[in-house]
């Protein structure tokens, strides 16, 4: 297994097979080693989506339906379990799902269009299911701000999940959302340690951004909580009562957590990265990992793929239950979303 450390400001440096491609290419080492990783610049493609809004029926979930107006995501999370879609557009999980993303260009005209449709029930759309809303190429593209915008002219509710400092940008329209009860945000924080962050996280808003965001967005009124997103078996789960007591510290409202998950190529690119970074501690972490797990490395099953099984798993979870008891994260109050004030397009907005 290869221990090369990624690119400069990536997650991973292994770009493995398309799993759905019939043909593939081995690179062989020609003996020129590079002291200093080399760079690997961002390329964006446009799609012309067909649909934005995804259904989806997980008992896990608390939406059941999302917009994601990115594929792939710059953050380069190693442990995303978002890399294995990426095989879908014939693109590796690994080094592809960082740096050749695809930006849905007609997602606003597209959103306007399937809430005029006949028939829409309205419930709050997830932004942020799959890959990051606020990822760095939203600064230029803005896709994700002219979604709310739409949301917003038509009153329908939003939840948000992000680890990007950019969504305060979006103060004045998340405002304007709180204020109609509209909108609720939850801020991923993974670690407090900045070295950490690099490794796990490497284009992703630093811990004090996080923080800051939450703070900034509790002095605008807009309920915001913290999601402690994955807890890594001796990578990160010591940190997970500091975790909560610094958000609770910013202003966070409430709080969730999950365990590492790694479906499909996500455990082996995982593994490279603990061999790279954690080489003494890595076979224990998978140890703990498959006693959550089943004895696998990822268990798919609905009640078990979020939170795990076993002591770890049970431990975990019971100190989680005591620490947002202990700091008052356990209530949901700014969560209850508004269903009633939609109004799709091409519907006479209410006076009142």
């Amino acid at each position: 297994m290869s221990t090369a450390l990624p690119p400069r400001g990536r997650g991973t440096a292994a770009n493995p097979h398309n799993r759905f491609a019939p043909n593939r290419s081995v690179a062989e080492d020609d003996g020129w080693h590079q002291e200093v990783p080399p760079t690997q610049g961002t390329e964006v493609r446009f799609e012309t989506a067909k649909s934005i809004i995804t259904r989806n029926t997980s008992p896990d979930l608390p939406f059941d339906r999302s917009i994601n107006p990115y594929r792939g995501c710059e953050h380069g999370c190693i442990y995303c379990y978002a890399r294995p879609s990426h095989a879908y557009w014939d693109m590796s999980p690994g080094l592809d799902f960082e740096t050749r993303l695809i930006a849905k260009t007609n997602a606003v005209e597209l959103l306007e269009q399937q809430l005029s449709k006949r028939g829409y029930q309205v419930a709050p759309v997830n932004l942020g299911s799959n890959t990051d809303p606020y990822q760095p190429i939203e600064r230029e593209h803005r896709l994700t701000r002219g979604l709310l915008e739409v949301l917003l002219r038509y009153r329908h509710p939003v939840t948000i999940v992000t680890k990007g400092s950019l969504i305060l940008r979006d103060l004045d329209l998340l405002s304007a959302l709180a204020e109609q009860r509209l909108v609720s945000v939850m801020i991923s924080l993974t670690t407090l340690d900045d070295e950490l962050k690099r490794i796990l996280e490497p284009r992703a808003a630093s811990p004090k951004a996080r923080l800051r965001a939450i703070r900034v967005m509790r002095e605008a009124d807009i309920p915001v909580g913290v999601l402690c997103s994955p807890m890594i078996p001796m990578i990160n789960d010591m940190e997970l009562e500091s975790l909560l007591r610094e958000a609770k510290a910013a202003g966070a409202l409430t709080a969730n957590y999950m365990m590492l998950r790694l479906p499909l190529e996500v455990a082996p690119l995982f593994e490279e990265w603990l061999q790279a970074h954690h080489p003494q501690r890595a076979a224990h972490v998978l140890s703990l990992v498959r006693q959550s797990r089943g004895g696998e490395l990822y268990d798919s099953r609905f009640g078990a793929r979020m939170r795990g099984e076993g002591v770890f798993a049970d431990l975990l979870a019971q100190r989680f239950a005591m620490a947002i008891k202990r700091h008052g994260l356990d209530r949901r109050e700014g969560y209850h979303l508004d269903c009633t004030a939609f109004c799709p397009p091409g519907a006479q907005l209410s006076l009142l």
